[in-house]
């Protein structure tokens, strides 16, 4: 997942954009439209995936990008949504988390009992991407993007996993307002994720407060993005 800024996630879509640049507009998209939209999704995807000079983290190649959307797009309630002004500006996509907890299968520890909780209820949408190209207003963006999606599907808490050696992502998503909570590994073994959580609305904020994990809390020795 790429990540850009976004702050205040008890804001409304669409407040406080800049009044000097018009904002791009928010757009849910069947799968059909999906469909036909996958090869201005891999140019973003590779826009919005740049490399940074030195990082040795090797980010997945658009083909697993594909695969991972055509595999997504399957689940009950897929959902996506774009930002476009004249071009595609970014996406964001996912589906709801299962109430019977799966999705937090080999947490490493407890599971926070206030993302238990709101699990069980279906007020959990994991978000498998979150694709903003880089600009003035990433921030603002990837606020928008993410709120709709949430205030699409009902839910209060947004997830998501990233490769704890992915760290320009990591430290996009928590400059964006999403808290690290802990680790897990998906397959068991092959690969460990930092599990992130973005509270949307002021009483899920303060249910979750305290869940932050900084850099060295939970072993991913670097910064904290999708």
């Amino acid at each position: 997942m790429t990540a850009g800024p976004g702050r205040g996630p008890a804001r409304k879509p669409g407040d406080g954009e800049p009044s000097a640049v018009a904002p791009a507009r928010l757009r849910r998209l069947s799968r059909w439209l999906v469909e036909g939209l996958r090869e201005d999704l891999v140019t973003l995807y590779a826009e919005s995936r740049a490399t940074p000079p030195g990082d040795p983290y090797r980010r997945p190649s658009s083909q697993n990008f594909l695969n991972r959307l055509t595999s997504d797009m399957r689940r009950p309630g897929f959902a996506m949504v774009i930002a476009e002004t004249e071009s595609l500006r970014g996406c964001a996509f996912g589906f709801p988390v299962g109430g019977d907890g799966s999705w937090w299968r080999d947490f490493d520890g407890a599971l926070p009992r206030g993302i238990e909780q709101l699990t069980a209820s279906g007020n959990v949408f994991a978000f498998t991407a979150i694709l903003i190209r880089p600009g003035p207003q990433d921030r603002e963006l990837a606020r928008r993007v993410q709120e709709r999606l949430l205030t699409h599907h009902q839910s209060s808490l947004g997830a998501t996993l990233v490769d704890r050696a992915d760290r320009p992502t990591l430290a996009a998503l928590r400059s964006w307002g999403w808290l690290d909570i802990g680790e897990l590994r998906r397959p068991a073994g092959a690969t460990t994720f930092r599990a992130l959580v973005l509270p949307f609305g002021e009483r899920t904020t303060a249910r979750l407060e305290g869940l932050v994990t900084m850099p060295g809390d939970g072993g991913d020795g670097g910064p904290s993005g999708v």
